[in-house]
């Protein structure tokens, strides 16, 4: 019968979730309540508080739990990334797909109300983050051997191509000929990469001294 009970429970956190995120989705963040979450989930609004102790707590963990299953279906397609061409274009086709799923509305709305918000403030550090983690695991291999490795930063990289990829996201819903401009320029970026990592041995060492003769 315990297991039932916990069955149950968990069944109720989930709808509370699903019926959380999909207003966020579709009506923003300012639309959720108590009552709105428990008509959307279909079930009674106390059970918000008796799981979650909060509306607040409630949309912090849905962010991190969203985020988590949508990271989870990419890991292998990260994992088989080779250059930094390839990065790229899983990141547009990343950004297609969830920005028609509406998760990056989610992040974005998030985002929104945890100026607000330390415990939505940390819950959307906690949401990129994951992203970020895989971006800079596939970066960190990518650019071994690279006359870059030297001097890029893999870490600070991850954080500026994944906040860069949802700020073009924001920013393509009033200009998309600039996001898409945006992208296009980035990926030039890489295809510069991808040739100074098919330079030979003394041409590589080349490349480095005066990288780093540049950068002193």
């Amino acid at each position: 019968m315990g297991t039932g009970r916990n069955s149950s429970s968990r069944d109720t956190k989930q709808k509370l979730v699903d019926g959380v995120l999909e207003i966020i989705r579709h009506q923003g963040i300012t639309a959720v309540s108590a009552r709105s979450v428990a008509t959307a989930a279909g079930a009674n609004q106390a059970l918000i508080f008796y799981h979650f102790g909060s509306v607040e707590e409630l949309i912090a963990q849905a962010c991190i739990i969203a985020t988590e299953a949508r990271v989870s279906l990419y890991r292998e397609r990260f994992a088989a990334v080779n250059s930094v061409g390839d990065l790229l274009e899983l990141g547009r086709e990343i950004r297609v797909a969830e920005r028609a799923e509406g998760n990056l509305a989610v992040l974005a709305q998030t985002l929104a109300g945890a100026q607000g918000s330390e415990r939505l403030s940390q819950a959307t550090r906690e949401g990129l983050e994951k992203w970020i983690t895989e971006v800079r695991t596939a970066l960190e291999r990518v650019l071994a051997g690279s006359p870059l490795a030297d001097l890029a930063d893999p870490a600070g990289l991850a954080h500026a191509v994944s906040s860069g990829f949802l700020g073009l996201s924001l920013f393509e819903t009033v200009d998309p000929d600039g996001a898409e401009q945006a992208i296009a320029a980035l990926e030039q970026l890489a295809v510069l990469v991808d040739v100074l990592d098919g330079l030979g041995p003394v041409a590589t060492r080349a490349v480095r001294a005066k990288l780093r003769k540049s950068l002193s």
